[in-house]
């Protein structure tokens, strides 16, 4: 199960939760929904850490890219050094790194954008989970409770 489908299980379950009369409270199994809390915790938790390999792969993919392009920027001024009388063989080699250089670059911003993109999505997951956890925490405590409701006894007679 991903985020996703929990966060909709738990949005389920304070939806169908049985309302308490004459009030917008509702009685929810505390251990079910605590259960399904953590449950969400767990997944949070392995969406975070998935994002966190991703960065160290963007690390070591970058780290690859500068080193690939290094050694062949290194390779093409070695071999125009050595052909130095030749100006179209020293074009096309400078013309060869920086289209390599342009297909790394490329390369490395779509690995980006897809982490972006991911991050984006984990953290829209966890400000809606947020919300419906702060939204939930209100009903708990009374804090939404429409006080036009309670009728108070008359202590006048």
């Amino acid at each position: 199960m991903d985020v996703h489908a929990k966060l909709a299980e738990i949005r389920s379950s304070i939806t169908d939760a049985r309302a308490m009369p004459m009030s917008t409270s509702a009685v929810i199994n505390r251990a079910e929904l605590l259960a399904a809390v953590d449950e969400l915790d767990g997944l949070l938790r392995n969406a975070l850490g998935e994002s966190d390999r991703v960065l160290a792969d963007r690390d070591a993919v970058l780290q690859r890219a500068r080193t690939e392009a290094a050694d062949i920027v290194a390779a093409a001024e070695q071999e125009r050094s050595t052909m130095v009388a030749d100006h179209d063989v020293v074009a096309e080699s400078q013309q060869a790194a920086d289209e390599l250089r342009r297909e790394t670059d490329d390369y490395v911003d779509e690995r980006l954008a897809t982490f972006e993109l991911t991050l984006t999505r984990t953290l829209e997951a966890v400000q809606r989970g947020r919300e419906r956890l702060h939204h939930r925490s209100a009903l708990d405590f009374g804090a939404a409770r429409d006080t036009d409701d309670i009728v108070l006894p008359d202590h006048r007679s």
